[in-house]
């Protein structure tokens, strides 16, 4: 048996239940890992409140996508693991059809990659999300370059600060944008070129002055709705506006046509669609982020831990945006 996130019905942190679950064995292509981190995104908190990108087909539910531990068995058809293997699960996967909130849990084997040496569970559940979701959409899909310049709004999140970070290594600059002054410090530190307190400064201002009037190549925005409009004004002439969350929860228009047709690209990003599943793409995004983890350019950012057991307060956490990086749920054997 093994401790099991379940929830019955949609709706807020307290729907979560810790249950006895029957774990089974690994089907063909499957592998079974004893989990000991929890890498929580708010792909969860959407998927448990009804609003994430696909719906929930049945209940009880799970959640999680993201984990780190080790192989306790493998599946049929199954190479390249063996039990006793320090892994990390990555986001490949719908669920509807798995879960990594457990004790144990039993994932794709296409959704699982050798944890580099020295990097223990916790930074193996927070790592790979915010590094594949920032490589995929800034270089495998928009085609990031040395000397490019990209804004990144929600920058505190893993995910803006592991962006911050590829942007670094790849020899790009990037501009952090916070609501509040509370967080520039801690994004400077970090690597921000730039910080744009956007209660307090004009942002088209700010980031045609850092680029020399030209306008940032990439916009990376995890918000959406109306407040593409301002952002679209900061895009270079063929740059990218890429949206890879919908934090705003209303509707996200087109901007171009209010700002006088400039030559804007916008497209949406997802990891789960994009990079983690795609085998070529993955290999190459995590041979990335392998590289930078080694020579110690990347180093996720842990905010707060929490228990299996406090994953109501973890995830009531999560939804107070007050976390500067990952939150990661740890698991007692």
């Amino acid at each position: 048996m093994s401790r099991t996130v379940l929830f019955h019905e949609l709706g807020g942190p307290e729907v979560m239940r810790l249950e006895d679950v029957e774990t089974g064995e690994p089907g063909p292509g499957e592998v079974r890992v004893r989990v000991d981190a929890i890498g929580l995104n708010r792909a969860e908190v959407l998927f448990r409140t009804g609003r994430y990108i696909e719906p929930v087909k049945r209940f009880p539910a799970r959640l999680g996508t993201e984990a780190a531990g080790a192989i306790e068995a493998v599946g049929e058809g199954v190479t390249g693991f063996r039990p006793g293997q320090p892994v990390s699960v990555v986001p490949a996967f719908s669920q509807n059809d798995y879960g990594v909130y457990a004790e144990r849990a039993i994932v794709p084997a296409a959704a699982v990659l050798h944890r580099p040496e020295g990097l223990g569970a916790v930074e193996g559940a927070a790592v790979w999300m915010p590094y594949l979701t920032a490589y995929g959409a800034l270089v495998q899909v928009g085609g990031m370059r040395p000397g490019d310049t990209v804004v990144l709004n929600a920058a505190s999140s893993s995910v803006g600060l592991a962006a911050i970070q590829v942007a670094g290594r790849l020899g790009a600059t990037p501009i952090a944008l916070t609501r509040t002054a509370a967080k520039k410090e801690a994004l400077l530190k970090e690597g921000a070129a730039e910080v744009v307190v956007t209660e307090s400064e004009d942002v088209v201002e700010r980031v045609l002055a850092a680029t020399g009037g030209r306008g940032a190549e990439f916009v990376f925005d995890a918000v959406a709705g109306p407040g593409v409009t301002d952002l679209a004004k900061v895009v270079a002439d063929d740059g990218t506006l890429l949206v890879y969350g919908a934090l705003s929860g209303e509707p996200t228009p087109y901007p171009g046509i209010d700002l006088g047709m400039p030559p804007l690209n916008m497209r949406t990003y997802t990891v789960v669609r994009e990079t983690t599943p795609r085998p070529e793409r993955l290999r190459r995004a995590a041979a990335f982020v392998t590289s930078g983890l080694r020579s110690g350019a990347f180093r996720p950012v842990v905010d707060r831990t929490f228990d299996l057991d406090e994953i109501v307060a973890a995830h009531r956490h999560l939804e107070s945006n007050t976390q500067i990086g990952k939150i990661v749920v740890t698991v007692a054997h």
